[in-house]
């Protein structure tokens, strides 16, 4: 069985080391030694910073890819429209249990990223730096880098800066769940999908990228956009940090520069030389096979081209002595259970496919496989985050890439290979304790409470999707999408509430009785009918 990877695995480079310059010296590189490693950093203007962007063709290295000067552009331009200051937020929140270049960075190299944030709150006239973390050893680095800089929240500082620590989950890394926790919330997206470039945090104009990114950028603007283009392939250049892990011997953190080949970095971690197959850009990613592993090379549209993922840069080969399908049920598992459980169809579709997935391995046959690939279908492009839609990806990824396997699963006895458990999870298979907004253990997943909506009472006010969010979304109508559904336990206060202030009085809360969670004393149990209208007074 593969444990756990810790938060600062072994890290090696290739070539000239740029984002870990100076790890060879030291463990951490407090700020005295950073300034020696590095130099220092002059300001420079918002549009000089988006061109310096926009010749190294920079991009998010959180897993969406999206061109970093047309974000800072976009805030820049909406903040002077508006008339009001930005803000700069940094996500360090790494969760996925494959994923430890950020984590890396920020126990490391915490300066470097702060550098390329600062830059960037400079340019804009920001006033508000957050980062985001999710675990103790990067909350610790990053609030010492921010007292070593002299910075604080005080409501004086000329910017107020602070580390805003969030639980342990998939769905908390989402852009619109930071921003919401940040504001006080839970650390769940929301129902209405809003760009952070045009209303973030607090409702300002919000320059959101990943922490790799901003060191890139803090990089490139040391050396300069010739020098930077000097590493890598012309179109994308730079390097690229990577964690590989999975069927290797030596689980790593890498630099390398692009253009790489994938073969070498995986011989450098120890991987098999015969592959089944490598899952690139995490769980939220895609397999290639064993024969497309030597035409790949690392970058992002090179992998495209091959049917991978760069994705959050997490490279994972498995070899031939395990299952495939058996490895990625193990997976697709733990995916089900990171559903912030709010959208239908990823707390009930995700469960769904796994129990698909699952099926095609006990020799559910050809029914099976169809269930599966129709629940992945259905759950994409519904959910208020990328969530359900990179768990599908990686679930249609699975049965097109190892279609052996599935043959010998679905038209016959199996594969006959036992699951190693060879890809990382947390222990025992699911994300560390923790629920949104901060809650304890007993507080996550579904209580034994379900809220329904009385269509003949509905007058589609919407004031249940303010209150309620992790519930109710509304449609194009302006009515709730969903006439009843599970509770989340964090949200069951917000659900009372919910039914108390709706000026229809068109929803009740009532004990689920199929639920096999005990039930609990802080939401009432509420009788058909004849709650609804006592507290809706």
């Amino acid at each position: 069985m593969n444990e756990a990877l810790p938060d600062v695995p072994e890290v090696r480079v290739v070539g000239l080391p740029q984002l870990t310059s100076g790890f060879d010296l030291v463990e951490r590189l407090d700020l005295p030694m950073h300034l020696k490693v590095h130099g220092p950093l002059d300001p420079m203007g918002g549009e000089q910073l988006a061109q310096l962007a926009e010749r190294v063709n920079l991009r998010g290295r959180g897993g969406a890819g999206f061109p970093f000067h047309k974000k800072l552009r976009s805030v820049a331009e909406a903040a002077i429209k508006r008339g009001v200051r930005p803000v700069v937020v940094v996500n360090g929140s790494e969760d996925e249990p494959a994923c430890r270049k950020d984590t890396v960075l920020i126990n490391r190299a915490p300066h470097l990223i702060l550098d390329g944030a600062l830059l960037c709150a400079e340019a804009m006239g920001a006033r508000t730096l957050v980062i985001g973390v999710t675990r103790e050893s990067t909350q610790r680095s990053m609030e010492a880098a921010l007292a070593e800089r002299g910075l604080s929240n005080g409501r004086r500082s000329a910017l107020r800066a602070r580390v805003q620590r969030n639980p342990v989950r998939m769905v908390t890394g989402a852009a619109a769940s930071l921003i919401r926790s940040i504001d006080g919330g839970p650390a769940v997206p929301p129902g209405r999908k809003i760009s952070a470039s045009k209303s973030g945090v607090g409702g300002a104009p919000t320059l959101l990228s990943n922490a790799e990114t901003f060191a890139q950028l803090a990089i490139a603007a040391r050396i300069g956009p010739e020098r930077y283009g000097n590493t890598g392939l012309y179109d994308e250049p730079g390097t690229v940090m990577l964690t590989v892990s999975g069927a290797v011997a030596r689980p790593m953190v890498i630099e390398v520069p692009t253009g790489v080949p994938m073969r070498y970095v995986l011989q450098l971690a120890g991987a098999p030389p015969a592959l089944q197959g490598v899952l690139t850009g995490g769980y939220h990613g895609k397999w290639i096979d064993a024969a497309t592993v030597d035409e790949a090379i690392v970058s992002r549209n090179s992998l495209d081209a091959v049917g991978g993922s760069l994705g959050a840069g997490a490279i994972l080969p498995i070899g031939q002595e395990t299952c495939p399908l058996g490895e990625s049920l193990r997976v697709a598992q733990w995916l089900a259970q990171e559903s912030a459980g709010q959208c239908g169809p990823c707390y009930l579709g995700l469960p769904a496919a796994a129990r698909g997935l699952e099926d095609i391995l006990n020799g559910g046959g050809p029914a099976a496989l169809e269930a599966v690939r129709q629940v992945a279908r259905n759950v994409k492009r519904r959910g208020a985050c990328s969530h359900p839609d990179g768990s599908a990806m990686f679930l249609e990824s699975t049965v097109a890439a190892f279609t052996d396997d599935l043959a010998a699963h679905v038209l016959g006895n199996g594969c006959g290979r036992p699951v190693r458990g060879v890809l990382p999870l947390f222990e025992g298979g699911a994300g560390p304790t923790g629920v949104p907004g901060g809650g304890s253990a007993g507080d996550d997943g579904p209580s034994r409470q379900k809220i329904y909506v009385d269509w003949t009472l509905c007058r589609g006010h919407g004031l249940c999707a303010d209150i309620l969010p992790e519930v109710f979304q509304l449609g194009a109508d302006g009515f709730p999408t969903v006439a009843q559904a599970q509770v989340p336990r964090y949200a069951e206060a917000k659900a009372l509430r919910a039914v108390r202030r709706c000026p229809a009085l068109a929803l009740r809360v009532e004990e689920d009785l199929r639920a096999q969670t005990p039930p609990r004393n802080n939401l009432p149990v509420l009788s058909p009918g004849r709650g609804r209208r006592a507290l809706g007074r």
